[in-house]
């Protein structure tokens, strides 16, 4: 499971990957969107695309 952030914007849906946040996509629907960021997390955790920057959380003593 993967969170992720998502919005409408001018009729398309728009989301990107919690954990790689600079890897915008889209979707006519909302389930369109959630089948794209699907693929993206696929070749992003495969490492399909390359110097892929990663979103983390640093606790903080």
């Amino acid at each position: 499971m993967a969170g992720f952030q998502y919005w409408k914007d001018d009729g398309f849906w728009i989301g990107f990957l919690d954990e790689w946040s600079d890897y915008v996509t889209q979707g006519t629907s909302l389930e369109d969107l959630k089948e794209h960021l699907k693929d993206l997390f696929k070749d992003l955790s495969l490492g399909k695309i390359p110097e892929a920057r990663r979103h983390a959380e640093l606790e903080l003593a």
